[in-house]
This record gives structure tokens, C-alpha cells and sequence, in this order.
């Protein structure tokens, strides 16, 4: 079945080299049309040449920390430090990739938008297609070269997993990175663009007038394409090899299932969600004179056709590999593919106009910017009731019905199947999600090349429709989150146990290890003295456990308000150069004098670039100095509380920001005055608010909550170590 991930893997690769050849043959339209999407891929490339070169650095520092721990202390596996890298590099790589196709289908897409509104979704999506084949065709191509690697080195089965946990750290460590350094470029541009442009000169967002403009569309791509495809990148891989080392561990108690074969399950229903995707794509499609609405719905169309076959086809996986008594496992993996589709018809009610809640709330903005702003935020508050209900169902069902009550471990590993059936069909919901930056992209050029209105009416049409589906595409990662951090939890406690086993086979600390942990765990020993099992009892009334609950319930709001702050200001920094591009050169707004657009472009940069490390260094370092000071057993409770606060909040976050940008651009449709009215004023104040939950703060969160499990997860053994050398001086 590994061969034939290789296989899956490389027909998403190749299906995306098809694809990309086919939007590079399209026409990029005339001459203005060229020059602006050259300015915006050079910005681009310029922004990723600079992220990549921090990054480095910080790869670099942790590479070498790993190589101490391996080589120099033996506290973790020699394969970490590489592994590490290669999960940093591919989720690069599948954000760059999926970037530079997007900066090149953008003018690619206004020019098809001149024939119909079809024809400039079919070359935008086109562009989605590509990142999201990409991200699967890596995410499966690193997998299989891990799996190829460790099997020639005769490492045993069980123990591979664990392993390639390290490659999903570097995979989020990456992302991270991505998503809210990106997320401050955009936000940055986009707020500058917004508030001087829109609400003080009176200028259209992406009018060539606008200083901010470039940069703003810059954004587009280093935040929404690349940052999401290194985002969802590692949540793809996260999902799989937690999912992979639970079942290695489950295995160890089930007559009738080997560690192979509950190892190669998630690989292989991802595989089969990369042909179901394939497929799935050919589906999208509508007449020339297709309405928004109808294109719409052709793209649900491609996603549920997708989702049905995974389903079939999965359920013979399972059949004909571990047989009819495991099927439970199959229906664990239906409850996610179930529950990321409610997840994401509810973010979609939420955030669309096309529906009460987002109507209601563009309503609010004729009582002014107050009003939008705390109904904007109940919005997102009450959203947050149904993606919680699902989870918990989830959890629960996956539990039961994989026999999770009977055995445990085969519980968890349901969980983590549900994770994966919830990402199985991420080739194609991440190409409905990440055409929307393009389409986006296109508006702002045919504004800016001044193409025909019925050009611009036409993409804006696409970009409407993308907010719908980019909404839908964050919430599948903030589920799927969910479930692959409980995965990752319980893998946390696995990987605890072995390294208690292995501190006390030293007796000098055996019996004073035993002592101070006498609350938590129960170590049973067997007539000669050696350990025969760890039973970890978790007691909430425990100081210990208190104490993590409370310091990671408050970590995801630590994080965001640290991000908040970040867009704040840097956006701050691009308000003045507008401001003072406006005032020194009262050209612009006459239209005789070009703007400096690179200038802006160079402001985004330099601030994401200083504001992003800190927030990043928190979801590594606090895991690490709660478990070197209270121990490995604190750090359960600071994962389970920071992932309780941490999915609502993001859930929270994003749909309030959608909603505000769609209430926004439902009243640039004609509502409630229109464009320019106090009401448009108002709701481009609750969008300016709105920008950084959706875009920077909400989606981060859930790379947060998966990184700092899987920091925990590598970081075991050094907790313990120390931790114990910390006791035993202060005993």
C-alpha cells in the first residue's frame, strides 16, 4: 500500500504540472494588464526570499539543538534533526509553488473574466487546483520517502511513526511562519489601503491612485496562498502520522490488526482522497452565462462527489485489508468526512450573504462603526455553538464506533482516522479555497488597468464567491485541528510512558521519581522488580494539573493578542506612508503622478518580518520551560487547555472576520446606500477589525495548538530529564 502512496502522490504532481501549463498557455491580457501582475509577483518573490532567509536561521538553531539532543545526549531518535528539515522544507515549498502559479493566473484570470464569469473561475480555479494537488502530492511524497528511508534502515515498524511526528513539527514550524508572517504583510496593506484609501481620500480599494494597492494585492498571495498552503500542508501530514503512531501503539493490543496494517490505513485513505479529488475536479464546470449562484453550486458539486467516492472506496480498503471486524474504523473515518462537511456548511451560513446572519449584520451598519463591531463579534461568539457540538460528537462517535470503550487505543486511533477522513478530501476543498486570492488578485487589476466595469462586476462576483469558500476551506483546518490535536495528545501520553520506562531502569532515581509522581502515575512492577506497566491517573484537582489547565487555556489568547498587535502595527507603518505619499504629492490623487508603490511593498515586508518571530517562539518555547519546571505531566493539561480555548477562539475569530468582509462588500453590491455611504464607512471599519481575526490571529491558532503537541511529543525525554535533575536538586 506504500507503493501505492508513491503513486497517489505522483498523480497529484503530475495533475498539477498539467494544470499549470494550461493557465500559463492562457492570455494575460495587454500590456497594463502584464505590468501590474509583474509588480505584484515581484513583490511576492521579494517578501518569500526575505521570509525563507529568517526561517533559515531559525531551522538552522533548532537543527543543531536536535543534533546535541541525538548525537551528543541521546535523548531523541538520530533521524529528528533531518526530519525535522525536510517537514520545514516541503511546506515551503508547496506555499512557494502554489504562490507563483497564483501570481501568474491572476492577470490571466481579469483577461478570461472579459468572455464571461465562467471563464474566469475555470482559470482561477485552475490556480486553486494546482496548490491543492500540490500540497497533497508532497505532503504523500515526504511520507513515502520517510517510509522507504526508515525501512532500508531496518528501523522497526512501531518506531517508525514516532519519528515522522518530527517532520510534522517541522511542517508546522514552517507554517507558522508562513501563515502569520504572510497574515501581517496583508493585513498591513490591506488596513492602509482600507482606511486612507477608502474611508479618507475616498478612492476605491485597488484604484491605481491608492499607494497601498500593490502591496495589498502582494498580500493576497504571500498570505492567503502561500501561508494556506503551507497551513494546510502540515495539517494534512500532521493528521496522518498522528494518526499512523497511534495506530502502531493500538496494534500492540489487537489480535488480528499488525503495526503495518494500522499504519498504512491513514496513509492509504489519503491516497484515495488524492484520485477522489482528481476526479471530483472535472466535475466543476458551468455554462459560459452561469450565474454566481450556479457556479456555486458547481463547485459543492465537485466537493461532495469527491466525499461520496472516498467513502465507497475506503470502506473496501478497510474491507479487504483488516477485515469486516474493523469496519468500526471506517466509520470513524465517514463521522469526519460528515463532520467536515457541517463544519463548513455552518461557516459558510455564518459568513455568506447570501444568508440572515451576514444580511443582519451589513444592516448594523447604518447605526454606525459601533453597532457592526459588537454585533460582528456576537456573530462570531454564537458561530462557535455548532462547530463545538460537532467536535464533541465527533469525538465521540469516532470513539465508540472504532471500540474505543472496549480498548482505548483503538478509540484514539478512531479519533485520529476521523481526522483523516475529515482531510481526505483536501486536494479539492483547498482548490475551491485558494482560488479565491486569485480572483481577488484579478479585480484589483482590471480596476487598475481600467478594463471595462462589467471586467471588474465580474470579478468581484469571483471573489464574493471565494470568501464563501475560503471561509468554508478555514474551517475544515480549524476541525480538522481539533481532532488532530487530541490525536497528537494522546500520542503525547503514549511517548511519556516509554521515556518514564526508560529513566527508572537507572535506580538511583527510580524510587524518588516515584515518590514526588505518586498523584499522577501508577508505575506496576512485576515479581523481579522490573516495570510491567504506566498507568497515568490524571486527577483535574491536582495543583500540577490545575496549573496546566489554566496556563494553556490562556496561551491561544497570549498568542492572538500578540499577533493583533503585530497587524496593528505594522499597519500603523503603512497608514503614515500613505498619508504621507498623499500629502507630499498631491499628483497622485490627480491622477498625473504615480504612487510608490514599492515603498508600501517594503513597509509589509519589514514588518511582518520583525513581527512575526515572537508569537512563533511561543508555541515552541512554552510547552518546553512548562514541562523542564512542573514536569511532563502539566504539559497534558496545558495542551488540553489551550486546545478547548484555542478552537473556539479560532472558530470565533475567523467567522466574525468573514462575516464583516462579506457584509462589507454586500453593501458595495448596492445595500443600504451603497459604496460610499456612512453605512459602507462603518462596515469598512468592521472589515479593517475583521482583516486580522480571518486572516492572521484565527487561522494561526490552529497551527499553534497542533505545533506545540508535537513540540511536546519530540521534547519528552528532555522534560523528564530535566525536570528530574531540577527535583533532585531542590529535594
Amino acid at each position: 500500500m506504500m507503493w501505492i502512496t508513491w503513486i497517489g502522490s505522483t498523480a497529484a504532481l503530475i495533475f498539477a504540472l498539467i494544470l499549470a501549463l494550461y493557465i500559463l498557455k492562457k492570455d494575460a491580457g495587454n500590456e497594463k494588464t502584464k505590468e501590474i501582475s509583474k509588480h505584484i509577483q515581484e513583490g511576492a518573490i521579494a517578501y518569500l526570499k526575505q521570509q525563507y532567509l529568517v526561517v533559515g536561521i531559525f531551522f538552522s538553531f533548532l537543527f543543531i539543538l536536535f543534533l546535541v539532543l541525538s548525537f551528543g545526549l541521546h535523548l531523541i531518535s538520530p533521524f529528528v534533526p533531518f526530519a525535522f528539515i525536510t517537514g520545514g522544507f516541503f511546506s515551503g515549498l508547496a506555499g512557494y509553488i502554489g504562490m507563483f502559479i497564483a501570481t501568474r493566473a491572476n492577470a490571466r484570470t481579469t483577461w478570461a473574466a472579459k468572455t464571461s464569469l465562467n471563464s474566469g473561475l475555470r482559470v482561477a480555479f485552475a490556480s486553486g487546483t494546482v496548490m491543492g494537488m500540490v500540497v497533497v502530492g508532497l505532503g504523500l511524497l515526504d511520507l513515502s520517502i520517510w517510509w522507504l528511508v526508515l525501512n532500508l534502515l531496518e528501523v522497526p515498524t512501531v518506531e517508525i511513526p514516532p519519528i515522522m511526528i518530527t517532520f510534522g513539527m517541522g511542517a508546522s514550524s514552517m507554517a507558522l511562519f508562513a501563515r502569520l508572517g504572510g497574515g501581517i504583510f496583508t493585513k498591513a496593506a490591506d488596513v492602509g489601503a482600507d482606511l486612507v484609501g477608502k474611508v479618507e481620500a475616498g478612492i476605491p480599494e485597488d484604484d491605481p491612485r491608492n499607494p497601498a494597492t500593490i502591496a495589498d494585492n502582494v498580500g493576497d498571495n504571500v498570505g492567503d496562498v502561500a501561508g494556506m498552503g503551507a497551513d494546510l500542508y502540515e495539517s494534512y501530514v500532521g493528521s496522518i502520522v498522528a494518526t499512523m503512531a497511534l495506530g502502531a501503539v493500538a496494534s500492540l493490543q489487537l489480535p488480528g490488526l499488525s503495526a503495518l496494517q494500522a499504519i498504512q490505513i491513514p496513509v492509504s485513505i489519503a491516497t484515495i482522497g488524492v484520485i477522489c479529488s482528481i476526479i471530483g475536479t472535472f466535475f466543476v464546470r458551468a455554462k459560459e452565462d452561469a450565474t454566481q449562484k450556479v457556479l456555486l453550486r458547481a463547485l459543492r458539486t465537485g466537493v461532495y462527489l469527491s466525499t461520496v467516492l472516498i467513502a465507497v472506496l475506503s470502506f473496501l480498503l478497510i474491507y479487504f485489508t483488516i477485515g469486516r471486524s474493523f469496519l468500526g474504523v471506517w466509520g470513524a473515518m465517514i463521522v469526519g468526512l460528515v463532520a467536515g462537511n457541517i463544519i463548513g456548511y455552518f461557516t459558510e451560513y455564518y459568513t455568506s450573504d447570501h444568508y440572515r446572519p451576514t444580511r443582519e449584520l451589513a444592516r448594523e451598519s447604518l447605526t454606525g462603526s459601533g453597532t457592526i463591531i459588537i454585533a460582528g463579534l456576537s456573530l462570531g461568539m454564537a458561530s462557535t455553538f455548532v462547530p463545538v457540538l460537532t467536535v464533541v460528537a465527533s469525538i465521540l462517535l469516532a470513539f465508540s464506533l472504532s471500540g474505543g470503550f472496549a480498548d482505548p487505543g483503538i478509540g484514539l486511533y478512531g479519533i485520529g482516522i476521523a481526522a483523516v477522513g475529515m482531510l481526505s478530501t483536501l486536494g479539492i476543498t483547498l482548490a475551491t479555497d485558494a482560488y479565491g486570492p486569485v480572483a481577488d488578485n484579478a479585480g484589483g487589476i482590471a480596476e487598475m488597468a481600467g478594463l471595462d466595469p462589467e471586467v471588474r462586476e465580474r470579478t468581484d462576483a469571483l471573489d464574493t464567491l471565494g470568501n464563501t469558500t475560503a471561509a468554508t476551506g478555514k474551517g475544515f483546518a480549524i476541525g480538522s485541528a481539533a481532532l488532530t490535536a487530541l490525536a497528537l495528545l494522546a500520542e503525547y501520553g503514549n511517548k511519556i510512558k516509554e521515556s518514564i520506562i526508560h529513566l527508572l531502569s537507572d535506580p538511583s532515581v527510580s524510587a524518588f521519581f516515584e515518590k514526588f509522581y505518586s498523584g499522577l502515575v501508577e508505575i506496576v512492577r512485576s515479581a523481579d522488580g522490573s516495570i510491567q506497566t504506566i498507568n497515568m491517573k490524571i486527577d483535574i484537582l491536582d495543583p500540577r494539573i490545575l496549573v496546566g489547565l489554566f496556563l494553556g487555556g490562556v496561551l491561544p489568547f497570549v498568542f492572538s493578542a500578540m499577533s493583533m498587535k503585530a497587524v496593528g502595527r505594522a499597519a500603523g507603518d503603512m497608514v503614515k506612508e500613505v498619508r504621507r505619499q498623499f500629502a507630499e504629492k498631491k499628483g497622485i490623487l490627480a491622477g498625473t503622478e504615480l504612487p510608490d508603490y514599492a515603498a508600501c511593498v517594503s513597509i509589509s515586508t519589514r514588518g511582518a518580518q520583525r513581527e512575526m518571530l515572537m508569537p512563533s517562539l511561543l508555541a515552541i518555547i512554552a510547552p518546553i520551560l512548562v514541562g523542564v519546571f512542573f514536569g511532563p505531566f502539566t504539559v497534558i493539561a496545558l495542551l488540553a487547555g489551550s486546545l478547548t480555548s484555542g478552537f473556539v477562539l479560532a472558530v470565533m475569530m475567523a467567522n466574525s472576520g468573514g462575516a464583516w468582509d462579506n457584509a462589507k462588500k454586500h453593501i458595495e453590491k448596492g445595500a443600504h446606500g451603497g459604496k460610499g455611504s456612512e453605512a459602507h464607512k462603518a462596515a469598512v471599519t468592521g472589515d479593517t477589525v475583521g482583516d486580522p481575526f480571518k486572516d492572521t490571529s484565527g487561522p494561526s491558532i490552529n497551527i499553534l495548538l497542533k505545533l506545540m503537541a508535537m513540540v511536546s511529543i519530540v521534547f519528552v525525554p528532555v522534560f523528564i530529564a530535566l525536570n528530574n535533575l531540577i527535583i533532585q536538586l531542590f529535594k
